[in-house]
Parts: structure tokens; C-alpha cells; sequence
């Protein structure tokens, strides 16, 4: 799979988000869920192709800190959107505009900042050391946009 037909299967997902208010993350994972539940066949192509795209050299060219990471879309309906392969910590940083995440285990029970493989979304102006604990996730973070400062 190419980087424009993966971009293709998410800009439907991003469509869905675009309109979802980050200010109370509780109720945004809900609509999210809701929206485009994690156990739905928008989200299972889109598992689909994620681990096929992590396979292409293109998904996640970049590699520090034993995480490998790569930018799918500057802007897709006003996200920035990047995978990140990650099995531990990864770096400070704070999201003036809120983050999504999209989770998928690859390895292990994994969770991301405690929570299993779904969704988890961060409201404005929160700050984290994202975290992936018991084995390894490959995670498509939306960020609104694309606003995020490394601390």
C-alpha cells in the first residue's frame, strides 16, 4: 500500500473527528467511540492497512530512542497525523489544541498511558510522557492543527 491510499482510508475517520470538541475529554471519547467505534469495520480496515503500512518503508522512516515514527498527513481535515511504534517512553510534550490517538497492540497486553488498545484523547493544553507498558503499540496520533511542543 501506498502513502496516498492509506491517506485515502483515514480521511473519511478524519472527516468524523474534525467536528469533535477535545475541551472534556470523557465526552469526546465517547462521541469519538460512538463516531467510529474501535470495534467497527471503519476501524478494522483502517487496523488493516496500518499494519500493512507498517511493513513499507515509507510509515515509520524515522527511529530515536528505540521508537520509530513517521508523518502521514500535514493536513488531513485539519489534523497533522503521524505513527509512532513505540514500547516504552517517549518524549515530554504538550498539545495546545488536544491529540487523538488511535492505539493498536502489536505485541503483549499493551497500554498506552494505561489505557488498552482504542482510543484516548487529551484535551487542550495537556501535557504527557507518553507511555506504552506490557509489550508495543503502533499508534496514529491526530493532532488538530498540528499543533504539539516538545518539553
Amino acid at each position: 500500500m501506498n502513502k496516498e491510499d492509506f491517506i485515502a482510508i483515514l480521511a473519511p475517520l478524519a472527516q468524523e473527528l474534525a467536528g469533535i470538541d477535545l475541551n472534556v475529554t470523557v465526552k469526546a471519547t465517547k462521541e469519538i467511540s460512538e463516531l467510529a467505534p474501535f470495534d467497527g469495520d471503519m476501524i478494522a480496515q483502517i487496523r488493516k492497512a496500518t499494519m500493512g503500512a507498517a511493513k513499507e518503508d515509507w510509515l515509520l522512516p524515522k527511529e530515536a530512542g528505540g521508537i520509530k515514527f513517521g508523518r502521514v498527513a500535514k493536513d488531513l481535515e485539519g489534523f497533522s497525523v503521524d505513527a509512532v511504534l513505540m514500547s516504552g517512553p517517549g518524549p515530554k510534550h504538550n498539545h495546545p489544541n488536544g491529540e487523538i490517538d488511535l492505539c493498536f497492540t502489536t505485541t503483549g497486553e499493551a497500554e498506552f498511558d494505561g489505557h488498552k488498545e482504542g482510543w484516548v484523547v487529551y484535551g487542550p493544553d495537556s501535557t504527557h510522557v507518553p507511555t506504552v507498558h506490557n509489550g508495543e503499540m503502533l499508534i496514529l496520533y491526530f493532532l488538530p492543527g498540528g499543533a504539539m511542543k516538545f518539553l
